[in-house]
């Protein structure tokens, strides 16, 4: 696979995660379990969103679910089905910033807008999820970072102490850093977009989603 994959899918993560978060009430569309963290405070002090948050977490189950049966089919079948699934999760990305253009999803962290935008961007995260675990196996997590990072520090404490490890440890590096530097990136990128441009920012996520999508096309039309 090609070495762009990992910090393009880790970039659109980032960007996604972010942008759901400061647009609709703290939603997190990547790291839904995160979301369990924010209804406890949202209890707690008496605020709105816990519906949202809520029905995010079926969302993605189902949604991995049909990407993990799809992806089984296409096996099956002996068809790849690494770009499609990019394909779609491109699709529900464009739509989840189609959405949050054309509803304007301000007004109320429960709102019918507000959720219904929100879950089209759970809906892509749940496919960069599925994919992650199936056909982008050999690429490193792009969605959560900790074990990522929790990774990267002990093979960096390993590579100074340990010269034996040193070989594993510099593969481990090589293949965690950049993933960690574009979700962080697309993070930042992510806040900062939707302040300055609101939804429309969506549109660099979905470049690199289309990016992904090109690259992994003319992989597969190169002779084996």
């Amino acid at each position: 696979m090609s070495p762009y994959l990992g910090p393009l899918r880790a970039f659109t993560a980032g960007f996604v995660d972010t942008t759901g978060f400061v647009a609709l009430f703290g939603l997190f569309t990547a790291h839904v379990t995160g979301n369990f963290v924010l209804i406890g405070a949202s209890i707690a002090e008496f605020h709105g969103g816990i519906i949202a948050k809520l029905i995010a977490l079926p969302v993605f189950i189902i949604v991995v679910a049909l990407t993990h049966l799809y992806v089984m089919q296409r096996q099956r079948r002996t068809a790849g089905p690494v770009a499609s699934i990019t394909l779609f999760e491109g699709l529900f990305l464009a739509a989840f910033m189609a959405a949050g253009l054309s509803l304007t999803p301000d007004d109320h962290a429960d709102s019918l807008p507000a959720i219904a935008t929100g879950m089209l961007g759970v809906a892509a995260m749940a496919i960069q999820n599925a994919g992650a675990r199936s056909v982008f196996a050999a690429l490193a997590p792009t969605t959560v970072m900790t074990g990522n990072v929790t990774q990267i520090v002990i093979d960096t404490v390993d590579l100074i102490t340990t010269p034996a490890k040193a070989t594993d440890a510099k593969a481990r590096l090589k293949k965690m850093l950049p993933p960690v530097l574009a979700f962080a990136i697309g993070a930042l990128a992510g806040g900062l977009g939707y302040v300055h441009v609101g939804f429309w920012s969506l549109l660099l996520p979905l470049l690199a989603v289309m990016t992904t999508w090109l690259l992994l096309r003319n992989a597969a039309r190169q002779p084996a």
